[in-house]
């Protein structure tokens, strides 16, 4: 706050040698408007007024809940200070300037709003009567985003090879005020969109063009020769590395399903006409002042074309100084790398099968499904669902047997075979166990009883 006037303006003399007239004191009070400010940065508030009374006091408030509350941030009360007699000459009349700053270092969201700037004087004719004015001013605390991000709706789904299905991204910005601008890009070009105002019932209520023409299922690669590459591809399709031991223990070539096997699939239709893009784009408040921006794009998924395009969100922003963004690439997961633990599974142990992940970067998230090939699984269920299957306490009968995982997302599915191999386990006697690996109850006692015997001898 500086409490000093500038050096008058102006001086105005009017007096009679005979009569003293007392002019009312006129007071006026404005305050300089302000640009938007970004959080973080410091904010001066000034308030200038002119008069030629004498100074009482000078308040700053600011304003909340729509003008109902104010809060009272600074006061200066001139009955303390005798830096404002500057006018005892009474038949003089002299427009004196001043101005009082409010410094805010440091502004943060819940500063926005109105503030107001009261000014006090003593009147000229009465000096007991105080004259006021005041003026406003409204402070825009502007932040940029702090978070974006890219991801799929409605996954982990399922891949589809008879039928086209919808896809939709969405880019999620949070920390922003006031609400973003958002739009997305393919390989580094903005895409064209139809805005929607409504989100899409679902994919039955959308009418793709031209969708798409039946032709031959050739891109199925049988499981003998998936090892060996993909058809038409002319590259070689990774594998899973085959448990070690088991190769060695089969004859050469009189396996039809290898040990671990990798089969792609894409779909029987493809697109004639470029896809259309539609873009809908909300915000909502979020308690902290800022807006929570989400833009979805959604359009009919081609998988032979759309595999391994790259897509991005961006935001621009006027308290960013360049455009913020995410970008994730639609890819179908391939390779899947499973492991087996233990390594070397005995009767009666507890198996675990995991896929830790693949020869790619997977987007969107996959669906993972588990069966065994030819039979139910050991819980008697037809399939299992998620990155592990667990198999409790294997009995010596799941040895050689297959197991399928199916991995999938909207772009693709990739199937892996993984075969167990289960090794006698000495601390339990052959023809002891039950289907569940545990021993039988009357085998047990016998064997509990043949022990008890055996130390009671050792004891004589």
């Amino acid at each position: 706050f500086n409490p000093f006037p500038h050096p008058p303006l102006a001086a105005h003399v009017s007096f009679s040698p005979l009569f003293h007239f007392f002019y009312p004191a006129y007071l006026t009070v404005s305050i300089e408007p302000l640009p938007p400010v970004v959080v973080g940065d410091a904010v001066t508030l000034k308030c200038n007024f002119k008069t030629d009374g004498k100074m009482r006091e000078i308040v700053w408030y600011r304003v909340t809940d729509g003008g109902t509350i104010k809060q009272k941030i600074f006061t200066f009360d001139a009955m303390f200070s005798t830096n404002f007699s500057h006018m005892e000459n009474y038949r003089k009349r002299e427009d004196l300037v001043y101005q009082s700053t409010v410094r805010l270092p440091e502004v943060r969201i819940s500063d926005n709003g109105p503030y107001e700037c009261h000014v006090g004087i003593y009147d000229r004719a009465t000096r007991e009567k105080v004259v006021l004015a005041s003026g406003n001013v409204f402070l825009n605390v502007m932040a940029p985003p702090t978070s974006i991000s890219v991801l799929a709706a409605d996954t982990p789904a399922p891949f589809s090879r008879y039928q086209a299905q919808n896809f939709t991204l969405v880019c999620v910005v949070s920390g922003g005020k006031p609400a973003p601008l958002v739009y997305f890009k393919r390989d580094g070009e903005p895409i064209e969109a139809t805005p929607l105002p409504e989100p899409p019932v679902g994919a039955g209520s959308w009418a793709p063009r031209n969708l798409l023409h039946r032709d031959l299922d050739d891109t199925k690669v049988p499981k003998s020769l998936a090892a060996e590459g993909e058809v038409g591809g002319g590259q070689p399709l990774a594998t899973a590395d085959p448990p070690r031991g088991l190769a060695a223990e089969r004859g050469p070539v009189t396996e039809t399903i290898p040990e671990t096997v990798v089969s792609r699939e894409f779909p029987r239709w493809v697109h004639v006409a470029e896809p259309i893009y539609y873009f809908r784009h909300t915000h909502a408040p979020v308690s902290d002042g800022t807006v929570e921006a989400r833009a979805t794009l959604t359009w009919t998924l081609n998988p032979q074309i759309d595999n391994e395009a790259l897509f991005s969100c961006e935001v621009k922003h006027p308290a960013l100084s360049m455009p913020m963004q995410s970008e994730v690439t639609l890819v179908a997961p391939k390779g899947p790398k499973i492991t087996m633990t233990p390594t070397r599974a005995r009767v009666g142990d507890t198996v675990r099968i995991l896929v830790q992940g693949f020869q790619n970067e997977v987007f969107p998230e996959p669906l993972f499904t588990w069966t065994r090939v030819g039979s139910r699984l050991l819980d008697g269920s037809a399939e299992h669902d998620g990155k592990e299957l667990v198999l409790e306490r294997v009995p010596a009968e799941l040895n050689g047997s297959m197991y399928r995982c199916t991995a999938q997302n909207p772009l693709g599915s990739t199937d892996t075979h993984t075969r167990l191999i289960v090794f006698e386990n000495p601390n339990i006697p052959r023809g002891t166990e039950d289907s569940n690996g545990s021993l039988t109850g009357h085998c047990g006692f016998r064997l509990v009883l043949a022990l008890t015997l055996t130390v009671i001898l050792e004891l004589t």
